[in-house]
């Protein structure tokens, strides 16, 4: 690289290799981390001279690096001399942990160090669907302190989908539903033989709800698929996993019986089948099942149409509106055709029904500590009612009524559009960004 440098700059040629004083080639670590340094140095005075005095938003996101030390990046995001938005990636700083006023503390020095006042931040973006979403929740309540107008505006899709994925595990049976779920899924598909004896499976069983009039024939219906494993970045692939669960369920559940009775294989891989059987075949992991289906299937729509290019502000406030009525409804009105269903899927797959109006026990209670809760309050209330619950607390975290309000107001100053409004231009400046107008200007705005 020295050389190709040299033979394209005659300055850079006379001062390197043999022409270097002392043969000095400037190639260990610590000249070449100063030399990188100096040049980083530049290039964060050339975004600050970029920037000026506008207002502008940071974008924060952590992870570990290779020596698993966690690592802050931060970005900028400004409108240009020409009013074009731009992103500039700042800097990258280490974080001695992950807490809310550590990560504040950072972001302050990273602004004070390349001369940017923290007053001119106009809005705030963390991935706040990791496990680290009560943490930058904290996050943004301290920016916001040291700069009111730092409003926080959550991701509309990938994040979103992070952050269902993580609010529903908050419940704990749901946790493990998920947990049991990819354990189920890697038993079952082991190997190609099982895979092979799984589709086998599947396609006998979709003979016999043919001959029972249970399936509708036709062109691309009815087709053999596989047990599909929830990636950990993708709330869609956690629904797409459950939806095949459901749908090969019967083949499942003798391709485990299968394995199970089979006494060539080891001991050992037989007790990881039947402990996977004892599960699948288990009255709360089937429950679970299908209360994850009816949740992901509205909130699938949601993220799936998040996702589209071109979709505007008012449109996808209108998703997550309809979002948000779907799952109140569901969880006002949801509950019978729930438990119906299930018991429905239950007796059909030969598995135990509990009794409901038995007492409930608790195995995270010491049996001294046991309270009269009954088998039906606690899949209706602590199940069904709390991960509905922890759906719509979140959507209310990640588009609350001020950003809902900011998002609409925003809308507004598309003069391409029906929305371009002057009085909500004009309410926009009043209720959320007085203190950048004065009164004289504000007086006059309705006029410009």
């Amino acid at each position: 690289m020295l050389k190709i440098l040299a033979s394209y700059n005659k300055e850079v040629n006379e001062v390197v290799l043999e022409n270097a004083p002392r043969n000095a080639k400037y190639t260990c670590g610590e000249v070449q981390k100063e030399i990188v340094s100096i040049i980083a140095r530049k290039v964060q005075k050339s975004i600050k001279e970029e920037i000026g005095n506008r207002k502008f938003c940071i974008m924060v996101d952590e992870a570990r690096d290779e020596s698993k030390k966690e690592q802050m990046a931060v970005v900028i995001r400004f409108a240009n001399e020409e009013s074009i938005i731009t992103k500039r990636f700042l800097d990258v700083v280490h974080v001695k942990d992950i807490a809310a006023t550590t990560l504040k503390d950072k972001i302050l020095a990273v602004l004070a160090f390349n001369n940017l006042n923290v007053q001119d931040i106009r809005g705030q973006a963390y991935d706040g669907a990791s496990n680290m979403r009560g943490e930058w929740n904290g996050l943004k309540a301290l920016i916001l302190r040291e700069c009111p107008y730092a409003y926080y505006i959550h991701c509309m899709a990938h994040q979103l989908q992070l952050a269902l994925v993580a609010a529903s595990k908050e419940v704990h049976e749901v946790h493990n539903f998920f947990q049991h779920a990819n354990f189920i899924v890697n038993v079952v598909s082991a190997s190609s033989k099982r895979n092979d004896e799984l589709l086998a499976n599947q396609a006998a069983q979709i003979e016999r709800e043919i001959e029972l009039g249970e399936l509708d024939t036709g062109r691309g219906a009815n087709q053999l698929g596989s047990l599909q494993r929830a990636g950990d970045t993708r709330w869609s692939s956690h629904y797409k996993s459950i939806q095949s669960l459901r749908k090969m369920f019967a083949a499942s559940v003798s391709v485990l019986r299968s394995i199970a009775s089979d006494r060539s294989v080891s001991q050992f891989s037989r007790g990881d089948v039947v402990g996977a059987l004892r599960i699948l075949i288990s009255f709360d992991f089937v429950f679970i099942l299908h209360l994850m289906e009816k949740i992901m299937k509205i909130t699938d729509v949601l993220c799936a149409r998040l996702q589209t290019k071109s979709l505007d502000i008012l449109n996808a406030l209108d998703c997550v509106s309809n979002t948000k009525v779907l799952l109140a409804d569901l969880r006002e009105n949801g509950w019978e055709s729930l438990l119906e269903e299930v018991n429905s899927f239950c007796l059909k797959h030969e598995i135990d029904i509990p009794d409901f109006n038995r007492k409930y026990v608790d195995v995270t209670k010491s049996r001294n500590k046991h309270d009269n809760t009954t088998t039906l309050h606690h899949y209706k209330m602590d199940v069904f009612s709390v991960a509905i619950d922890q759906q719509l607390t979140e959507l209310d975290d990640h588009f609350s009524l001020q950003a809902t309000q900011l998002l609409s107001l925003c809308a507004s100053l598309d003069p391409r559009r029906d929305t371009f409004d002057r009085s909500r231009i004009c309410m926009l400046v009043e209720k959320l960004y007085p203190a950048d107008f004065s009164s004289q200007e504000r007086a006059q705005l309705e006029c410009q």
